[in-house]
């Protein structure tokens, strides 16, 4: 794996694809992925119906110099697939500590793209965390398992809302420490 720092964040390179910085070219394939109410629903962040604009925003916050989050696209494109097949994000928290989130395209679930994604960001660790942290709707078994696969703990359950169902859910909350 080799880092590359552009605009300050690295691009971390794996087999199958390259988790890069977000850019206002994936403005199109975002909106198109999070206005898919699947997305939407397996998310706290994202709106559905997605507004105009939501997408230009996320990749101005992403690319602002003093966010607090780092996104990187999963970009397929070095093996003939596609530019954005999900995003991936690290949130800094305080006493070296972040939490990591992330949303896959439909077209890419149960292909082993989140657990690599997942798996490939918290090895370069670029936030230098010794704790990560992860939460998960208690309805969404994909995800929980590819935290456990990446070798996240349970922590316990809790509850967050959701913009696009406009209610809160059931959470389970994991954690892992930097090896």
């Amino acid at each position: 794996m080799r880092l590359e720092t552009i605009v300050n964040q690295p691009v971390i390179e794996t087999e199958r694809f390259d988790l890069r910085p977000l850019r206002a070219s994936d403005a199109g394939l975002i909106e198109m992925y999070a206005s898919d109410a699947r997305v939407a629903m397996n998310t706290s962040s994202i709106p559905h119906p997605l507004p105009p604009g939501t997408t230009e925003a996320i990749i101005a916050r992403a690319q602002a110099d003093d966010r607090i989050e780092d996104f990187w696209a999963m970009d397929g494109s070095k093996i003939g697939g596609s530019e954005l097949m999900g995003v991936i994000s690290l949130v800094r928290l305080e006493l070296e500590q972040s939490e990591v989130g992330y949303w896959v395209a439909p077209a890419y679930w149960n292909t082993g793209v989140a657990s690599a994604a997942v798996e490939a960001l918290l090895a370069a660790n670029p936030q230098r965390a010794r704790m990560t942290f992860a939460s998960v709707f208690q309805d969404n078994a994909a995800s929980a398992r590819v935290l456990t696969n990446c070798g996240f703990q349970y922590l316990g359950d809790a509850e967050t809302f959701c913009i696009a169902r406009g209610a809160k859910v059931a959470t389970w909350t994991y954690s892992r420490k930097a090896v």
